[in-house]
């Protein structure tokens, strides 16, 4: 399974995105700050964690059913606890239950854009693709054009991707590359997205990587995963040779020794 969920990471203990194995999509919550309290000086009585800081630390220590049952010690119509608590099973991946979580969060905050996504994502692990496509879509109408918003452009263009629907994907991509030109490198658990699908598709799927980024420009990332594309057994030398987005690293001799490589036998 995918679990990006999307696109998640911890840091200092906050839970801002968490990456699943897809979910393969970015599991996320911004919403509000967590950090736990700093430290004290000497003969200061410290500050009492918040129920959500304590929970972010379990979670942060992979202890995902005594988070969520920290988390529940908070109020229960509180969207971002319930979106979190989702997270948590998520990770667990009891997917019902994570589900029920992110529905909640949203019946109580239908704004409430990482809930959205990461609902999403349950109906990307279930393959239930076009119902994932249209809770990323109903996300992005609310937040379309920030940076956060990248993670779910990816998580979309994960989506139609899986459908073989390629051009809508390239078209999701390429707005999540233009919102943050290194979200494929910040969310490389998108490798992990892809192995519930074929090696052929993995394939296909760093062909068009390498192609979004040489149309930006970026010659280094896109020969990385041209690379990664051939040794996963991309055939077609001829289609990358007269490929249009690669005119310009087409004579750069990296391009050429990629050139000579025979392709994986698979």
């Amino acid at each position: 399974m995918v679990y990006r969920l999307f696109a998640l990471t911890v840091v200092a203990g906050l839970i801002s995105s968490i990456a699943l194995a897809q979910t393969g999509n970015a599991m996320l919550d911004g919403t509000r700050t967590s950090a736990p309290a700093a430290a004290q000086a000497p003969g200061i009585t410290p500050v009492p964690l918040t129920v959500e800081q304590r929970g972010d630390i379990l979670m942060a220590r992979k202890m995902y059913r005594e988070a969520i049952d920290t988390f529940r010690e908070g109020s229960p119509k509180d969207p971002v606890l319930l979106n979190k608590e989702g997270i948590a099973y998520h990770q667990l991946t009891q997917l019902d239950s994570a589900k029920k979580a992110y529905e909640q969060a949203i019946k109580l905050k239908p704004d409430y854009v990482e809930a959205l996504n990461n609902l999403g994502t349950v109906y990307y692990a279930t393959h239930s693709y076009r119902r994932a496509i249209s809770w990323y879509e109903k996300a992005l109408k609310i937040a379309p054009d920030q940076p956060r918003s990248a993670s779910i452009y990816m998580n979309l263009g994960t989506a139609w991707f899986a459908r073989k629907k390629y051009q809508q994907a390239t078209a999701s991509y390429r707005t999540a590359l233009k919102l943050d030109p290194e979200v494929f490198e910040h969310h490389s658990s998108f490798g992990v997205m892809l192995e519930e699908h074929t090696v052929q598709e993995r394939a296909k799927y760093h062909y068009y990587v390498a192609r979004l980024y040489a149309q930006s420009g970026n010659s280094e990332l896109a020969l990385q995963y041209l690379r990664k594309a051939l040794e996963e057994g991309f055939k077609d030398k001829a289609k990358m040779a007269k490929d249009p987005e690669f005119a310009t690293i087409r004579d750069l001799p990296e391009f050429k020794q990629l050139m000579a490589l025979e392709p994986r036998v698979l």
